[in-house]
């Protein structure tokens, strides 16, 4: 089981504003990158069809904090560590990291709070236990400590 699990990526033109870097809303696009790859690691989807009833993990928090920026043609790395698990919600800790050869430099530190939902009948929303097949695959880790601005 992972406790740790990351992707490296290139920035793209197109991410970038006109004073040339990453604009902020990219971040979240980055975090659900890393989150989807995370539960495909661990052989399901953000869409759980094989469950009955189906079940989805939408997001009840986000939010990002930076500290440096990121530019055109960077290469990052983005980690995300699973930090809580409670019987029917995940908190995901998200890394980035710019990659210069050796070195890696942290840039900005998100967070996202999942829920396990279920639909009902009448189309409404309502949280349920993580499926323990699901729960028994993901491993807690310890967050990093407060992010360094600079």
């Amino acid at each position: 089981m992972p406790s740790e699990f990351s992707v490296r990526r290139r920035i793209e033109f197109s991410e970038t504003d006109m004073a040339g870097i990453v604009h902020f809303s990219n971040f979240f696009r980055y975090m659900e990158t890393v989150e989807h790859a995370f539960y495909r690691s661990l052989g399901f989807s953000v869409v759980h069809d094989q469950h009955n009833p189906p079940i989805g993990f939408p997001r009840v928090h986000a939010s990002c904090d930076y500290s440096k920026p990121l530019r055109f043609e960077d290469e990052i790395e983005i980690r995300l560590r699973v930090i809580e698990k409670k019987d029917k919600a995940l908190t995901h800790q998200i890394l980035f990291y710019k990659l210069a050869g050796e070195r890696t430099m942290e840039v900005a530190r998100g967070k996202l709070v999942v829920v396990c939902v279920t639909k009902g009948t009448d189309g409404r929303m309502a949280a349920v236990p993580i499926p323990k097949d699901i729960a028994d695959k993901i491993e807690i880790m310890e967050p990093e400590p407060p992010l360094a601005r600079g």
